[in-house]
């Protein structure tokens, strides 16, 4: 019995350590391309459910696409921002600030402020990654289909600046059954003031 317990922590340790490596060498790939200074995609306009700070809902708004150069993006975000939502890049798991995150409050894109997720949706799912079983208005994200890492998965995007925020999966809590896997390099908490 000792012998299964032994080799199932060596195995565990090197599938961990292999996939930390290749989470490593795509971040690595990622930032040595695409640094050209021209603004991405089309203007949009695109339809929002803007929020207030304390979670109102403000009504739908039809806003042009936040667009900017790939310098504008940088002088703006951290280098890990800027990885993660412009070049759709992982943080590590455990590593981000908000996982452990449990105060009342709103998640915004860290890039253009769009209200993402309400803390009322936030879940633990015990992945190192914040978690949340519903996006505060179908409108403020985007879901594509991303066949990166070798396999099919759904990634998660903000309507209205596409930046990258994490992926979507179907193995959730109730109601929803999904769990919206975000990194928090991608997210702004503002917290709910009593």
């Amino acid at each position: 019995m000792n012998e299964i317990t032994r080799r199932g922590l060596i195995f565990g340790a090197a599938t961990a350590g292999a996939y930390g490596l290749l989470v490593g060498v795509e971040r690595i790939c990622l930032s040595a391309f695409a640094d050209d200074d021209e603004a991405e995609g089309g203007a949009g306009p695109v339809k929002i459910v803007k929020f207030a700070d304390d979670g109102a809902r403000l009504g739908i708004y039809a806003l042009a696409k936040v667009r900017k150069s790939k310098s504008e993006w940088k002088k703006q975000l951290t280098p890990l921002q800027y990885d993660v939502t412009r070049r759709a890049a992982t943080e590590f798991a455990f590593s981000g600030a908000l996982y452990d995150q449990h105060a009342p409050g709103l998640y915004r894109c860290v890039d253009c402020g769009n209200a993402l997720f309400d803390s009322k949706a936030k879940f633990d799912s015990g992945t190192g990654w914040p978690s949340f079983w519903a996006a505060i208005a179908a409108e403020n994200v985007h879901e594509k289909k991303d066949f990166s890492m070798g396999a099919l998965r759904t990634e998660v995007k903000c309507a209205l600046c596409d930046a990258h925020l994490g992926h979507v999966f179907t193995d959730g809590p109730e109601p929803t059954g999904l769990r919206y896997c975000m990194n928090s390099a991608a997210l702004l908490f503002v917290p709910r003031k009593s």
